[in-house]
């Protein structure tokens, strides 16, 4: 690796006001993060009000999907802009389009409108969140960073649970448009702070984007989103469209392969995989994603059907599942930065997943609500234990040049993990669902249109009937646990092989811009060896 300066990432002054420039900055950071994080929540308590004023129900769950697609496809690109021609630049750029995006969607006037918007809006959030991971990433050295890392832990948590009644609240007092809206004078107070008082460095003034692989990245995340999207809900696994919609995600994910290998700057550098831990980082990441965010849907089913809990108790549940992902999320990081050490995090997170997942796969309508609470927290605990570990262990892989690239094609193959496992448990749930159902309907329930039976109509049932239904949905979901002990068995292999390796504890550096001819000079597997 060429040699690095030791010139400050923020400022340029080495006096007692740094420290306090750096929190002010971070904490500006933060801030964005919030913003692109509290989005994806918000909206969903305003919708009722959108439909009632713009119409187009039969389109609403693209407000919402559309925007987490945009943050999708374009976490990757930016990650390695970011790379390409400075991190403070893209974040601007990001922000820029984040707040068009909700100006945008603020005066909206149709839902084809408001869809086109809100992936605009998405667009600019994936930029959001990738960017700070980076520039967190080349301000701190992966050590010191992990403190900066835990305080992400914290602001999903706020977002999280702050954004179904902040939505609720703007709404009540203003209208639906002031949830998009007040980004704009956060978001731009953000811009100002950041553009006064961030300094890195300025990467190459000439680059060669990528075109065809970023075009071709894109193509295979909304061509995977759609597909997971529609298979088995939609249209048949089997049916022609569907198959039609696999058999083109593969070829376009063949021919991405293929534009890397050839690309002077490709967006997801092959060469990274030559590092043994950040292969297995990724592999980590996806079945982490799979397993634990893919899950969630599938956990409050099973506590409304299941244990028959209303909304309003099976949100508090989820409330302190999601509380649970959060602390240990914290302080796993800030563990981390003590020790320098994040190897047995993600060890520990799959054995607690699949202690979960066996105790609910025994689990039924005669479980109490305490079990059933302590079961959602073993979940929450394991998905916090890795959260954020994998995300140092990553950075600890990438020179600088290479921050934006490595955390965006982790942060991608987490989201594509929960998106295929959203998908793959429908699928394992959908047919015994279907079965126990039928039953059901011979027995003198009435099953809705589509086939299924809502928690809401459930819990109006009398006992006997109730705890038939139970038992259906508890033995549906039942398959979807089973299956998840061998995919965290698989996960917890894949940790084991994990090295040891102790994070950077120096000050974050910065590095002279490198060429093209730099980057292939150090581009097999011996450069890009275990830290």
């Amino acid at each position: 690796m060429l040699s690095r300066s030791s010139e400050p990432a923020i400022g340029t002054s080495t006096g007692p006001a740094a420290p306090a420039k750096t929190t002010a900055v971070v904490l500006t950071l933060m801030v964005a993060v919030f913003l692109s994080l509290l989005d994806s929540q918000i909206v969903a308590t305003a919708l009722p009000r959108v439909i009632s004023d713009v119409g187009g129900l039969d389109q609403f769950a693209w407000v919402t999907t559309g925007y987490l697609i945009g943050g999708s496809a374009a976490a990757p690109v930016y990650g390695k802009l970011g790379d390409l021609f400075g991190r403070k630049r893209v974040f601007m750029a990001s922000i820029i389009v984040f707040l068009v995006g909700s100006a945008l969607c603020g005066i909206a006037q149709t839902m084809g409108q408001l869809v086109t918007c809100r992936v605009v809006q998405g667009i600019g959030s994936g930029g959001l969140f990738i960017s700070v991971l980076a520039i967190i990433g080349e301000m701190f050295s992966p050590r010191e960073g992990a403190r900066y890392y835990g305080w992400f832990s914290l602001t999903f948590g706020a977002a999280s649970l702050a954004g179904p009644t902040l939505g609720g609240i703007v709404t009540e007092l203003a209208n639906w448009r002031w949830v998009f809206f007040i980004n704009l004078p956060i978001g731009t107070v953000v811009l100002l702070v950041v553009s006064a008082m961030l300094d890195l460095p300025a990467r190459r003034q000439q680059a060669h984007i990528d075109y065809a692989g970023i075009i071709l990245l894109v193509l295979a995340i909304v061509g995977l989103n759609v597909l997971t999207g529609q298979a088995g809900i939609t249209y048949d696994w089997s049916s022609p469209v569907i198959v039609g919609l696999t058999a083109g995600c593969a070829v376009v994910v063949v021919l991405f392969i293929h534009a890397q290998r050839r690309a002077t700057d490709p967006v997801i550098p092959l060469r990274l995989f030559a590092n043994k831990t950040f292969t297995l980082v990724i592999i980590l990441g996806f079945l982490s994603g799979f397993v634990g965010l893919g899950l969630i849907n599938y956990l409050v089913l099973w506590l409304q059907t299941v244990l028959t809990l209303d909304v309003r108790q099976s949100g508090f549940v989820l409330t302190a599942m999601m509380l649970a992902v959060v602390l240990t999320s914290y302080v796993s990081t800030k563990v981390i930065g003590r020790t320098g050490s994040y190897r047995w995090f993600p060890v520990l997170s799959m054995i607690v997943f699949a202690v979960a997942a066996v105790l609910f796969s025994t689990a039924g309508p005669s479980t109490s609500i305490l079990l059933a609470v302590v079961y959602m927290l073993l979940f929450g605990i394991a998905g916090g234990l890795n959260s954020q570990a994998l995300s140092l262990a990553a950075r600890n892989t990438a020179s600088t040049q290479d921050i934006g690239a490595v955390q965006g094609t982790a942060t991608l193959m987490r989201q594509l993990g929960t998106t295929l496992g959203v998908s793959f448990f429908a699928a394992l749930m959908t047919g015994r669902l279907s079965t126990g159902l039928h039953r059901l309907g011979t027995s003198g329930i009435d099953i809705d249109k589509r086939g299924s039976l809502s928690p809401e109509v459930i819990g109006k049932l009398a006992a006997p009937l109730r705890l038939e239904a139970a038992r259906v949905y508890a033995d549906s979901l039942r398959g979807i646990f089973h299956a998840v002990i061998p995919i965290v068995l698989i996960g917890l292999a894949a940790a084991f092989f994990l090295t040891d390796d102790k994070l950077a504890g120096a000050q974050a550096p910065t590095e002279p811009e490198r060429s093209s001819a730099d980057e292939s000079a150090d581009s097999g597997p011996a450069a890009h060896g275990n830290s």
